[in-house]
């Protein structure tokens, strides 16, 4: 991540690309908005497609995977430039690719068993997900006594309401979430980096 992506970024918009011709007019929009991040998910037939186009137009964006959730995948997008690769949940074949490749791997983890898990991969940095199913915050700050190395990134649940909640406590490096893609997504984004700000 360009090297650390968090140093910058809190807010790590999830993307959706259906049709490759999508993927310049959405990441441009991102980026004019003031949000030059995007985990493009492997959801679709063309994500490694996106993920290409998107590393080679912008340069200067951070570009990951979401929704990897095997070693195929993870080998797919870094080929393809992901700086990044999220999964929904802890994958160690995905951890392996990503180590290999130096690439940073954020697993989701919501028990203290995977994140455990994720510890004694060398990981400490977790998608929580999906937060508002889990626990929400108060999950997090109870996971995060026993577990003080973890930073989270929690996804699902999170949108502009409670986004200032979320990023207040110091063992949340960033939020994760789809709630600026609906609509106007520049003008979302610079909605969302006033908020934040």
């Amino acid at each position: 991540m360009k090297k650390n992506m968090f140093d910058t970024v809190r807010v790590v918009p999830v993307v959706v690309i259906k049709n490759i011709e999508d993927t310049v007019p959405t990441l441009s929009a991102l980026c004019e908005g003031g949000l030059p991040v995007a985990e493009i998910t492997f959801r679709t037939a063309c994500a490694a497609d996106a993920i290409r186009l998107g590393v080679e137009k912008f340069p200067d964006m951070h570009i990951g995977a979401g929704t990897v959730i095997n070693a195929e995948q993870a080998n797919a997008a870094i080929a393809a430039g992901a700086t990044f690769i999220v999964s929904p949940g802890l994958s160690p074949e995905v951890a392996a690719v990503c180590k290999e490749a130096d690439v940073p791997y954020i697993p989701g983890c919501v028990t203290p068993t995977e994140i455990m898990q994720a510890l004694s991969l060398g990981i400490t940095t977790l998608k929580f997900f999906p937060a508002n199913v889990y626990g929400g915050l108060s999950a997090i700050k109870a996971l995060s006594a026993p577990f003080p190395q973890v930073k989270f990134l929690p996804t699902g649940g999170v949108d502009m309401n409670n986004i200032c909640e979320f990023l207040a406590f110091e063992k949340i490096i960033a939020v994760g979430g789809s709630f600026m893609m609906k609509g106007d997504i520049k003008e979302n984004c610079k909605k969302l980096m006033e908020v934040i700000q």
